[in-house]
């Protein structure tokens, strides 16, 4: 393990998900963009769809078998952390595998493993 993987494995997963957070919306909304023509209204109606907990949540539960070993251990770390915050808008099993998926995403980020994010960020998009 290098130093860096060493540092982010050190940070609680809720700062993972932190970052995931702001990670996973920027590319929901370059790929919005890209590839529609909508105006900004609608491309925020069409962010809320991917970014909200219940549609991570479900990401995640799609995509799950296909992680890593690596990966699946970082996935229940963000699960299994006590997260003091109550969702608005989503039951907290929702909750906590959104913040499962978010902090999968920010860790691979701060990892700088850009290939395996890329690839599942992708993912992402398929429904």
């Amino acid at each position: 393990m290098d130093e860096l993987e060493k540092n982010v494995n050190e940070m609680s997963p809720l700062i993972w998900a932190y970052v995931g957070d702001s990670v996973y919306e920027l590319y929901i909304r370059e790929k919005l963009v890209e590839t529609t023509k909508y105006k900004p209204h609608k491309l925020h109606i069409e962010t809320i769809k991917y970014v909200k907990a219940s549609a991570q949540a479900n990401i995640l539960k799609r995509i799950e078998e296909e992680l890593t070993e690596e990966e699946k251990a970082i996935v229940k770390r963000g699960r299994n952390t006590k997260n003091h915050h109550l969702p608005k808008n989503a039951d907290t099993s929702e909750y906590m595998y959104s913040t499962a998926f978010e902090g999968l995403i920010g860790y691979l980020y701060l990892t700088k493993q850009e290939k395996r994010l890329k690839e599942i960020l992708d993912k992402c998009m398929e429904q």
